[in-house]
This record gives structure tokens, C-alpha cells and sequence, in this order.
């Protein structure tokens, strides 16, 4: 199993030119003479660089801005905050209208930004949505698009309170959820502590195993026209785990009546891989993970084995599954429900940072384990 997936290039801008936009310049957007392609930084390295160019927000009230799953902000002086996260789905890129329902869609919308609350131990509250429509879209088709955000709301106790229209070339749907907790409360990346035990929620690799099925079913009818008949129940769970995600509100729920709090948490959004270094760089540890302990359904091996590919590497670098990845004291261990996550590893000193985490394959060698992962910017990813 090839784990040494290469990993995003950290940035190094130089520095502009200076000076406000139409003084001296004859392009009033351009504020480099540097041109680096952003595949080169990748996405996180974008974020990274987005956030040098803005600075720390000069507000007292800010607690945690660009470098989380959302932002955390105080409302009032009795200890209680507000976390806002927003998403964007573009057609083509994050979903394919000829396998991707408009109710699915619609669900999924939501479901990803409150994942982003979740992850960080708080209640998603309300949504704005924004929607970019093509012409050949109809009235009807929004509807059942918004079908699904109102089970969204029914599934989550949201509400949606506004948004925006506008035309596009291609259909875009953007989300944003603001949710609330205590500011004692919210779990952060940060806050791994060296002992604590690496779980997981659910189940991992169905949402790719899902997308792998979608994809192979779309070239086969293409192939054969109207004469191909899909046989999509073998594959009905991963299938569904991929068009409409559940975001796992009921486990912090769960959680919070066992009197349990995560040391630090992160949604997996793109892959166990990739979560795992977000963690690990935003604590300063090390983690040790077990390729026999990754939680993984009958039917995403079953996908992986009819594809002859490696079903671990769906797990660590599939993404989309929304589940939590969290560090939690081994004390606390004992007090969730042993059926609802699984212990896939342990946090660890970081002695070297090039084997910040570390993955025990099944057969007993111990490998560094690359982030990998979906990055947008990728472009081996097009």
C-alpha cells in the first residue's frame, strides 16, 4: 500500500511591491510582480497565505479565526459564542448533476457545514444560503434542491434565515452555518495532549468507495447508451454515505450527556491522513496509527475488492466522509458508547517532523503517513 502520498509545499511569497491599488501600477488588482501557481502551495498553502496577507483580526471579541473548522467569536459577557463556517459546492468539482439528485444535493449543502460545527464541539443554529442557478435550471428543480435543505433543517434543528440568487454558468451552492456553545465548551484542533487515544467515529472510505461506484456506473452508460441497466444495491450504503452525508450532531450530544469532552477534534473532510497531520500540527505532537484499527463497512471493502484497489487507502485519503476525528484522555475511554467509535491510534511525542504521523500497516512495518487527501489546487487532482 503506497502511504507516502506527497504532501502540500508550505509557501514562501515574497512580498509585493506595496502601495495602494492605482498608485504607480497599471493593473490596480496585481500586488506582486511574483507569479506562483497556487498548485504549487496547494490549498492549505493558499489558506496559509491568504492569512498572512490579512493578519490577526484586531477585535478582542475574536477567539479563533482562520484556523479551524470555523470561527469562534464571543456574543455576549456571560461565556457564550458564536462559530460561523461557510462551504462552497460547484458543479464539476464537488458533484455531477447526472448522478448527484437536487434533494441530495441540497441535504449535502448543509450537512458539510454543520459537520464544520460539530467538529468543534458547538450546536449549528442557522444557515444563509447562496445559490448560483443556470439557465436550464427550472422553478421545480430548485425546489426539490430545497427539499433537501428543509430535511437538512428538520435532521439538524436548523433554520435557514437568508441568502442571495444570482445566475451562473454552472450550478453553485454555498452554505453558511453559525452555531453556538459556551466558549469552555468548543473543542479546537489544538489541545492533543501526548497519551490521549486517537478515535474515530463511525465508519471510514464509504463516501469514495460511494463516488468510485457513481463514476464507474456514468462511463458505462455513456459507453452503452440506453442498452446499460445499473445494478446500484450492492453498493446502496457507500452510495448513499457519498450523496448525503450525515454530519454526527448526535455524537457530541451523546457525548456532552456522558460528561465527556475531546481534547481536540476535526471532521473528516478529506481523509484520516489529512486530518490527522491537521491535528498534529496544530498540537505539536506526534500520532501512532494502527491500519487494522481504521473502522471500515462490509461494503466499502466490498467496493475496494471490486475495483482491486486497497481498501485502507480509501479510509486515509477518501474524504467526504464527515465523521470525527478526535484525541481523547484514555480515562474518558470507557464512558462513550463503545459501538459508536473505534480507537484507531495514540498521540505521541513529535520527535522528528517528518514522521509526524506514523501508520503500522498490517503487516507489522511501521511507515510515515503523508496527508494526501483531496486538495482543489492539485493538479494531478484535474
Amino acid at each position: 500500500m503506497d502511504v507516502n502520498r506527497p504532501s502540500s509545499h508550505s509557501p514562501s511569497p515574497e512580498s509585493g511591491s506595496g502601495g495602494s491599488p492605482g498608485s504607480g501600477s497599471t493593473d490596480p488588482f496585481a500586488g506582486s510582480d511574483q507569479h506562483t501557481a497556487i498548485s504549487e502551495v496547494g490549498e492549505f498553502g493558499l489558506i496559509a497565505h491568504m492569512r498572512d496577507v490579512l493578519g490577526e483580526p484586531d477585535d478582542a471579541s475574536v477567539v479563533s479565526g482562520i484556523s479551524d473548522d470555523a470561527a469562534v467569536y464571543r456574543i455576549d459577557e456571560r461565556g457564550r459564542v458564536h462559530l460561523a463556517t461557510s462551504d462552497a459546492l460547484l458543479e464539476g468539482i464537488h458533484f455531477d448533476r447526472t448522478f448527484m439528485p437536487m434533494e441530495h444535493l441540497g441535504f449535502k449543502a448543509l450537512s458539510v457545514n454543520v459537520s464544520d460545527i460539530v467538529a468543534m464541539n458547538a450546536t449549528p443554529r442557522y444557515a444563509i444560503i447562496t445559490l448560483g442557478i443556470p439557465q436550464q435550471m427550472s422553478v421545480e428543480m430548485v425546489g426539490t434542491l430545497y427539499e433537501g435543505v428543509k430535511q437538512a433543517c428538520e435532521a439538524y434543528d436548523i433554520s435557514v434565515v437568508g441568502g442571495d440568487t444570482t445566475g451562473a454558468r454552472g450550478l453553485q451552492v454555498n452554505a453558511t452555518v453559525i452555531g453556538e456553545a459556551n466558549e469552555e465548551d468548543v473543542v479546537y484542533r489544538q489541545g492533543a495532549r501526548v497519551g490521549d487515544k486517537v478515535c474515530v467515529t463511525g465508519d471510514v472510505g464509504a463516501s469514495y468507495a460511494g463516488l468510485k461506484v457513481l463514476v464507474a456506473n456514468r462511463k458505462q452508460m455513456q459507453e452503452a447508451g440506453d442498452d446499460f441497466q445499473p445494478n446500484l444495491d450492492p453498493f446502496s450504503y457507500v452510495i448513499r454515505r457519498h450523496l448525503a452525508p450525515p454530519a454526527q450532531l448526535k455524537a457530541i450530544q451523546d457525548w456532552a450527556e456522558a460528561g465527556v469532552r475531546p481534547n481536540s477534534m476535526i471532521d473528516i473532510s478529506d481523509g484520516v491522513a489529512s486530518e490527522a497531520h491537521h491535528i498534529s500540527e496544530a498540537s505539536g505532537v506526534g500520532m501512532q496509527l494502527y491500519e487494522p484499527a481504521l473502522p471500515i463497512s462490509v461494503e466499502t471493502r466490498n467496493t475496494a475488492t471490486e475495483f482491486g484497489e486497497d481498501v485502507s487507502v480509501y479510509a486515509l485519503f477518501g474524504g467526504e466522509d464527515y465523521e470525527l476525528l478526535f484525541t481523547l484522555p484514555e480515562s474518558k475511554v470507557d464512558d462513550l458508547d463503545p459501538q459508536s467509535f473505534s480507537v484507531i491510534g495514540e498521540v505521541t511525542d513529535l520527535d522528528d517532523p517528518a514522521e509526524r504521523v506514523m501508520f503500522q500497516q498490517a503487516d507489522g512495518e511501521n511507515v510515515p503517513l503523508q496527508p494526501g487527501g483531496f486538495d482543489h489546487f492539485d493538479e494531478e487532482a484535474e
